[in-house]
């Protein structure tokens, strides 16, 4: 796939899904104390003022009481300029949230279509940069569910390759993220993974990974409240930055890039 510049950063939409009430029986790997769903509410709101303010057209939906976890609209779709991907999401309880979203994504795609076979694919396993799609295994996502999104993908004209996901991470992007430009935010145990070898890796200060999940949205990085250390990393590299709570989405095992599907239609 040749190098698209601005492919994972530059967007024009997001899609968002107001947190339901029932957030608090969502999954999660470590109990943290539950989440207050109206407080979420509140950071969720600025989450999406601060997706506003980077231009983007935000469509916000809906709370899903039956889905608790249905918040989190990046596991379920990934999207790209050519059409929207529905995946499977690797928990039995998310399987339903993909059908909800779906008017959503043919409201701006002529191009939706299911991912082939039987297999698993969260989308909080997707890192997409300028000229690759990486895909990481995980609890979530299967062999099976990652090599039929990588044909998939590689019929649209894109690059994917299928990584192993370091052990005790949740989603691959749970501890790395693009920043654009060809840098790559990620944990000690992410950058020495060799995954990705010959890129320009910041690592995350010690004692702040959850930190790594960040999102570059056009000309700033949002960042999650809370980690100074990685704030400053990533100011020093000269990103502009924004800063976010997240508070709530951390206690069901939430952070900034699953709270929206973010796309260019331009």
């Amino acid at each position: 796939m040749p190098h698209r510049a601005g492919l994972s950063f530059r967007f024009t939409h997001a899609i968002t899904r107001t947190p339901a009430d029932s957030v608090a029986e969502g999954l999660r790997a470590v109990d943290a104390g539950d989440p207050s769903s109206e407080t979420f509410r509140e950071e969720h709101g600025l989450y999406v003022k601060a997706l506003r303010d980077a231009g983007f057209t935000v469509d916000v939906l809906p709370p899903l009481e039956a889905f608790p976890d249905s918040c989190f609209v990046e596991d379920p779709a990934f999207c790209l300029p050519e059409g929207a991907i529905q995946l499977r999401p690797g928990a039995e309880s998310r399987l339903g949230e993909g059908r909800e979203m779906r008017a959503a994504l043919e409201k701006h795609f002529d191009k939706v279509v299911d991912l082939p076979g039987a297999g698993h694919v969260d989308g909080g396993d997707i890192l997409m940069l300028d000229d690759v799609i990486l895909i990481g295994l995980s609890a979530r996502t299967d062999r099976d569910g990652a090599l039929a999104l990588a044909d998939l993908l590689d019929a649209w004209g894109y690059r994917a390759e299928v990584r192993d996901t370091p052990e005790g991470v949740l989603h691959f992007k749970t501890a790395c993220s693009t920043l654009g430009d060809g840098v790559i935010l990620a944990t000690r145990v992410m950058a020495e993974s060799g995954i990705f070898e010959g890129r320009r890796v910041i690592e995350v200060p010690e004692g702040e990974d959850y930190a790594a999940n960040v999102i570059r949205v056009n000309d700033v990085v949002l960042v999650p409240e809370g980690f100074p250390k990685t704030l400053a990393v990533i100011r020093d590299a000269g990103f502009d930055t924004v800063v976010l709570p997240t508070h709530e989405a951390r206690k069901v095992d939430g952070g900034l890039s699953c709270l929206s599907l973010r796309f260019s239609l331009a």
